[in-house]
């Protein structure tokens, strides 16, 4: 039975989830020597924020399947080294959508009231009501970085509340902008025209201190940031500075860039201008039992050996179209097998032709497939979905993807092309129904095959006795054909012979077969 290992504090319906295939063992708090130890005992790893998955880490869990984050972000774990081997890392992007998005909104009315100080003074026996004036949100700017689904969320409250609102994502249309109730704009232009701004995108090296000093000065007087994103966005340092001098009215944060804060930030001295909040985006009784149950449900599904509907480093490869492609994946990862065997040297470069009708689907799971197929020979089973695409460039593998929908022997069609350094070699496959394999052509000789599981390929000259000759071979060798088919372009001459056959070659058998008379070159291909 597989092992989970959960170890963080996770909503107790997730577990119960998982533990419908896998025995769950819950430790929470352990140092990162303790789980290097433990982790090769467990096929799954189930984290919060509070595990740092390393590389030490994922390299010492051998048997690691899956890594899943209860919770939007992955920074807490080594997604690199986790794709390197192989195994699936998955998150909930949606499951605290709206607690991160509402703390978002508590946060910018929290700032413009001034209601964690008035509290406060209040709670001393104090009624400071002078002290304590604020600003209105409404007809005001919000400048909003990120538009995905929290930034979106945010937008449509701040609409609700008339507030003016500017978006920069790069990866937004105008138009989903704009059904939004936002301008799309440049990011200097945001910065410049905002009276808030509020931060919604994740953190990598293009938006580290993303709000620095130079941000900084380029906005409002009187502007208000918030940032529920991710701590490192906003350069704390420039922040404080910029709070200290009055030089922007004030900001609230729930993120920062070394969490639990620094005892000595200069942003925990700062008076009534700044709020500070324990990353609390995702802490809602709600938002737990979500990301619990949406994370859970992918670790029984990767278990069970179904495809993770979140994974972050299997791009493109998305359940829905997974199990539309599922056939052609099979054909893609068989042809990928097939000429890699018959390339037989190091693969320098793979030429992927989506042909007919499959030329309008979504090619990168097809290739991804085909690249899984093509390294199947020399990694086993260390290559997988998650690992293809690396391996292949690690190993120098080009990859070129082509369409071309005017091919229509059949409805749609697989041609894949090898090249190294014994040479080049092509095949083309097909789905006859909805299933059924069909390898439809060798180095652009047509032949219509079903692969199997042992099979012999033979490039030779069109004449008499070949096939004689070979089938005699075969036959003193107590080698049994269960098929055999010949393509060939034009009579006399050169063709490509296919032999299916129920045994692998005895030794010696291709050596004698590779000397008749008329025979060019053999392979034996093992599927």
């Amino acid at each position: 039975m597989p092992k989970v290992l959960v170890s963080d504090p996770v909503d107790q319906v997730g577990i119960d989830i998982i533990s419908q295939v896998a025995q769950v063992d819950v430790k929470t708090g352990l140092p990162e020597e303790e789980l290097v130890k433990i982790i090769s005992e467990y096929d799954a790893l189930m984290v919060r924020s509070g595990t740092k998955v390393t590389q030490s880490i994922i390299e010492a869990g051998n048997q690691l399947k899956i890594i899943g984050r209860a919770g939007v972000g992955v920074d807490n774990i080594d997604v690199a080294a986790a794709t390197r081997r192989g195994i699936v890392v998955v998150n909930s992007p949606e499951g605290n959508t709206i607690a991160a998005a509402e703390h978002a909104v508590a946060l910018l009315l929290s700032l413009s009231r001034h209601i964690p100080e008035a509290n406060q003074s209040v709670k001393s026996g104090k009624w400071e009501r002078g002290k304590f004036v604020g600003v209105e949100v409404y007809k005001k700017t919000l400048g909003i970085v990120g538009l995905g689904k929290i930034g979106s969320h945010v937008a449509t409250i701040a609409k609700a509340m008339g507030m003016k609102l500017l978006a920069y994502d790069p990866f937004i249309s105008a138009e989903r902008a704009e059904q939004l109730g936002c301008r799309l704009v440049e990011l200097d232009l945001l910065i410049q025209e905002s009276d808030y701004i509020s931060l919604h995108m994740p953190k990598t090296a293009e938006t580290t201190h993303l709000i620095n000093a130079d941000a900084i000065a380029k906005m409002k007087p009187g502007v208000r940031i918030i940032n529920c994103a991710r701590g490192g966005i906003v350069d704390e340092v420039s922040l404080a500075a910029a709070l200290t001098a009055g030089r922007i009215a004030g900001a609230a944060l729930d993120v920062f860039e070394k969490e639990p804060i620094d005892p000595h930030s200069p942003l925990i001295s700062l008076g009534k201008n700044i709020v500070l909040t324990p990353h609390l985006g995702a802490s809602t009784t709600e938002a737990q039992v979500n990301v619990s149950i949406d994370v859970a449900e992918q670790i029984r599904d990767v278990l069970l050996g179904l495809p993770a509907r979140s994974a972050v480093n299997i791009p493109g490869l998305y359940p829905d179209v997974m199990e539309k492609l599922r056939p052609h994946l099979r054909l893609a990862e068989t042809l990928g097998n097939l000429v890699a065997q018959l390339a037989g040297g190091r693969v320098e470069l793979l030429n992927v032709q989506l042909q007919g009708d499959l030329a309008n689907n979504e090619s990168q799971p097809i290739v991804v497939a085909a690249l899984k197929g093509l390294l199947a020979q020399a990694l086993r089973e260390r290559v997988n979905y998650v690992n293809a695409s690396l391996e292949a460039k690690e190993r120098g593998i080009r990859v070129i993807e082509t369409r071309n929908p005017s091919i229509r022997d059949y409805s749609g069609s697989l041609h894949l092309t090898a090249k190294g350094t014994l040479g080049e070699h092509s095949v083309t496959g097909a789905l006859l129904g909805e299933n059924e394999i069909h390898i439809t052509s060798v180095d652009d000789f047509p032949i219509n095959v079903p692969p199997s599981h042992y099979m012999l390929f033979t490039r030779h000259r069109d004449m008499p006795g070949i096939i004689g000759n070979i089938g005699s071979l075969m036959g003193n060798f107590n080698v049994n054909i269960a098929s055999m088919q010949v393509g060939r372009k034009i009579v006399r001459g050169d063709a490509v012979m296919v032999l299916s056959i129920d045994d692998p070659l005895p030794d010696g058998l291709l050596t004698e077969i590779i000397k008749i008379p008329g025979i060019r070159d053999a392979y034996t291909v093992t599927l």
